[in-house]
């Protein structure tokens, strides 16, 4: 089975890094910079979206490959083939921190078709192929990384309790009045993220809460960066209100895929899931003591 690797050193955090791996507007700019058409089902990419490439073999023959995306983590994403002539084509790519930056290691693996003909088309005109797709989206990411980097933080809370997590409805602009969200806000000057979490919650929510660790990969929005932290009510503190919402509602692992989440939250759906899924509802520890 055929394997290719190719690694590249970005000057950028592995959140940040993976972030910009599942934005399909940098894997788009990439694909398109040497000749070859892409389409995804969705800006930010999680886990069962699918993307589609028209590969220009030669001039005037483009080959349709469609591959479904297996996983997305801080640690990297990794792809399957759905549809195309190549058989168990994957793409893992996985990020490493270091001292200089984050590693990015591509390893694309697949079975040559056609035989002896097929293994002849591998070494003259696909392995190039791939490797020059991989090259681009390399030099992509290390410029995305770097202007992202400049942009303003916003930050987002995934208020956990008894193992649900906090959704707020959007009264605004119009194209998102009536969507969930998770609470939260642009980071301002000076302001640690953390800092900037209990603020906007105090603001929004009129609650106050612990801010925790991180969630999930950095979110790249047009103009801005998005991370999501995760937060709990301090005990005794206020009950959350609808300050700046139309409502809010707590919502288990099984709903949160059936939200009708804004954009950049549907992104962290699995994320979330896996999160409340470790935190068990306070009646069932009662129950299991």
């Amino acid at each position: 089975m055929p394997v290719l690797r190719s690694t590249v050193l970005i000057d950028a955090p592995p959140r940040t890094v993976a972030g910009l791996l599942r934005d399909s507007a940098t894997a788009e700019e990439a694909i398109q910079w040497v000749g070859h058409r892409f389409a995804a089902s969705s800006r930010l990419l999680r886990p069962g979206d699918e993307v589609r490439i028209g590969t220009r073999v030669v001039p005037g023959i483009r080959v349709p490959i469609r591959t479904r995306i297996s996983a997305v983590s801080v640690d990297g994403m990794a792809s399957v083939l759905v549809g195309g002539p190549l058989p168990e084509l994957t793409h893992t790519m996985r990020l490493t921190p270091t001292p200089a930056g984050t590693l990015l290691l591509d390893e694309v693996r697949w079975r040559a078709p056609l035989g002896a003909l097929g293994r002849v088309a591998d070494v003259v005109l696909l392995r190039r192929l791939v490797l020059r797709m991989l090259a681009a989206r390399s030099e992509v990411l290390v410029e995305r990384a770097a202007e992202v980097l400049r942009q303003p933080v916003i930050v987002a809370a995934a208020v956990v309790r008894d193992g649900e997590v906090l959704a707020a409805q959007r009264t605004r602009p119009p194209d998102l009045a009536g969507r969930w969200e998770l609470p939260g806000g642009r980071v301002e000057s000076g302001e640690s993220e953390p800092d900037a979490v209990a603020r906007e919650l105090r603001e929004e929510l009129g609650a106050e809460v612990a801010v925790q660790e991180r969630l999930g990969t950095d979110l790249p929005l047009d103009g801005a960066l998005l991370r999501v932290h995760i937060a709990r009510l301090l005990p005794g503190g206020p009950e959350p209100r609808p300050l700046e919402h139309a409502a809010l509602r707590w919502v288990g692992p099984a709903e949160v895929p059936e939200v009708d989440w804004v954009p950049a939250d549907r992104a962290a759906a699995a994320d979330l899931v896996a999160l409340l899924r470790a935190d068990p509802p306070a009646r069932e520890l009662d129950a299991t003591g």
